[in-house]
């Protein structure tokens, strides 16, 4: 079992006598990718710059390697934690090297000079970032996605037991994010290093992280394993709201369409998934077709023409486009909607 690096014990936090959130405990282990996700307005950003020691706390304690992080002065502070913020300063005409170079900052004195052994972890931060190819490069040159590993890598060399990043993956495209949250989670699991990361990314949170932590408005904090959190409802309860329902089978959110209207349906696979999808959004609901439904869908992913539409147990039309044979059916609605209520749902 990893040992507890941070404690966070009681807290409030807020600003001036305000109080955003209070009730606040968590720990952070060793070696784990750590997720802080919460709706706008609870309080994210505040707790990760309290944990980061830039603003006072309101109550309780915050513990880093049995040190509390705000009695610390700025030096030693930079040896417990790197911090990656979402507004990075970009420093003109400096290049990836010289920027992964500043990491070393705490330890090479007044006229911030790299030794042999700073040349070394930098390098070794860069490669580990996926970025030493561009390590001549200026920051102004790269794209989004390797300008945030450039300033991973900088957080890196700076070997602090505690990384913390405010929406790393913000402004990325989803390859990139799916990127830079797998180089987060290979850096905490494979050199013992905490990572601490807000994010609104659920989905990849589910799949990537070790540990969330859910800030509710007001407080408290949830924490635990990404699949204890499900077994709980923590998300459905969290973050439900109209129009919005968190799916326990896939782990997503699901926007809830009105719908007016139930087809009877036969079929499966992804073929049935899509139709199933475009019909909802129309405010159509699929039930099972039941064998004397005479008038239904079928979907048949191995024929040419996978969606066909049945009128008296005859097949009237097929076709291989989901867009046009929705179109078909809302036109037949009147003779395919199935009335009962008790109905089963097509899964």
């Amino acid at each position: 079992m990893n040992k507890n690096l941070l404690h966070i014990r009681n807290l409030s936090i807020g600003y001036g006598s305000k109080i955003v959130a209070g009730n606040l405990s968590a720990i952070i282990p060793s070696g784990e990718l750590i997720c802080l996700l919460g709706s706008n307005g609870t309080g994210k950003s505040t707790l990760m710059r309290s944990i980061c020691g830039f603003q006072p706390v309101l109550g309780g304690l915050i513990l880093i390697d049995n040190q509390e992080v705000h009695q610390l002065n700025e030096k030693e502070l930079s040896k417990q934690i790197a911090v990656v913020l979402t507004d990075r300063v970009v420093v003109p005409n400096a290049n990836v090297q010289e920027l992964v170079g500043y990491g070393r900052s705490p330890y090479t004195g007044m006229l911030g000079r790299l030794n042999a052994a700073d040349k070394i972890i930098v390098a070794r931060a860069m490669e580990q970032c996926g970025i030493a190819h561009k390590k001549d490069s200026l920051l102004t040159s790269l794209s989004d996605g390797e300008r945030q590993k450039a300033f991973i890598a900088k957080a890196l060399a700076q070997d602090t037991p505690l990384i913390i990043l405010d929406e790393p993956t913000a402004f990325l495209d989803l390859p990139a994010r799916v990127e830079i949250m797998q180089l987060l989670r290979d850096i905490a699991n494979t050199s013992g290093k905490s990572i601490l990361m807000s994010t609104h990314d659920l989905d990849l949170a589910l799949q990537l992280s070790d540990r969330l932590w859910l800030l509710q408005n007001g407080g408290p904090l949830i924490t635990g394993s990404p699949e204890d959190l499900l077994l709980k409802n923590a998300f459905q309860k969290m973050f439900q709201h109209k129009g919005i329902v968190f799916d326990n089978k896939t782990g997503l959110f699901k926007v809830m369409h009105t719908q007016h209207s139930q087809v009877a349906v036969k079929g499966h696979g992804f073929e049935y998934v899509l139709l199933r999808r475009a019909l909802s959004r129309k405010g159509v609901r699929l039930v099972k077709a039941n064998p004397d439904d005479s008038n239904r869908l079928e979907v048949n992913k191995d024929a040419p023409k996978p969606f066909s539409l049945y009128v008296d147990d005859q097949c009237i039309q097929s076709e291989d486009s989901v867009e046009v044979f929705v179109n078909r059916v809302l036109a037949a609605k009147s003779l395919l909607e199935v009335q009962s209520e008790s109905r089963v749902l097509s899964e």
